[in-house]
């Protein structure tokens, strides 16, 4: 059968998958809190989180296609890969800080990880916000933009928590081996802060060309 192009926009395609990849980013940053809230990282809850990574990426794959597949596109096509790769980084960090807490044995509740899981929480849903916006971006500029702007003081935020908190390591802990390994947590969890700044800064980009 001879490939071919739909030379239709897809605007409607497009977005849609934006809004599941934001669904996913949403029940990923709440599956987070909750694992690390009960220090539950058996086996089930660590599924849970792979599931959720495992869904993004098939969404990530399916838009991928879709540009492949299409000839028209609600924005610039380098646009759209590099929004969607990097939402879906901001799941697989989360899912690889579980697993590494699990590899590491820190089965203990850290009220200053929680803390960090909140910000990260509220980072998540200003960007599913932006996502779901982006359907109607000219109406919504505004609002959208707004959104970046609480993800870029959320990513502040979470660099002087992380400063904050690996400085506390190092004067209260006096077992090197924990100080090492909470600091590489820490820094991943600070790492997808990074990335939600990073999709803000995507989407910025996108209404600034789309006028």
């Amino acid at each position: 059968m001879p490939f071919s192009f739909s030379f239709l926009p897809k605007e409607i395609q497009f977005f849609d998958l934006f809004d599941r990849q934001a669904e996913m980013l949403v029940a990923t940053a709440r599956c987070f809190k909750k694992v690390i809230s009960n220090a539950s990282l058996d086996d089930e809850h660590l599924k849970e989180m792979r599931d959720l990574e495992h869904d993004t990426d098939e969404v990530t794959h399916e838009i991928m296609e879709r540009l492949n597949r299409t000839f028209i596109t609600p924005f610039d096509r380098e646009d759209i890969h590099t929004l969607a790769n990097e939402v879906d980084n901001i799941v697989d960090i989360l899912y690889t800080t579980t697993k590494r807490m699990k590899v590491y044995k820190l089965n203990k509740a850290n009220p200053e990880l929680i803390q960090f899981a909140d910000v990260i929480k509220e980072s998540i849903e200003y960007l599913a916000r932006a996502l779901n916006l982006l359907r109607d971006h000219k109406k919504n500029n505004k609002r959208i933009q707004d959104c970046c702007i609480e993800v870029n003081r959320l990513e502040n935020a979470g660099d002087q928590l992380r400063d904050m908190v690996i400085g506390r390591l190092f004067d209260s802990t006096k077992n090197t081996l924990m100080v090492i390994k909470w600091k590489e947590i820490f820094e991943s969890a600070e790492t997808a802060l990074d990335i939600c700044e990073d999709v803000a800064n995507i989407i910025g980009t996108i209404l600034v060309k789309q006028g």
